[in-house]
């Protein structure tokens, strides 16, 4: 969401089937369904992954490296 300047009105959160459908228009014309599908499962992890670092749901570089590498 764009920074506000003080005063402005703050705009509501498009609704998920709003997301989707921007997602979806935002498609070449020749997507594929496949393409959308790809499209959404990508940005609902997203929107995951930024709940969970809001939450402070994360690990930092170093643990990552541990987990991946051992």
């Amino acid at each position: 969401m764009p920074d506000l300047k003080p005063g402005e009105p703050q705009m509501a959160e498009p609704k998920a089937k709003e997301r989707v459908l921007d997602a979806v228009r935002g498609l070449p014309e020749d997507a594929t369904v496949e393409d959308a599908m790809e499209r959404l499962y990508f940005l609902a992890k997203i929107e995951e992954g930024l709940r969970q670092a809001e939450a402070g749901e994360t690990v930092s570089h170093e643990e990552a490296r541990k987990r991946i590498f051992g």
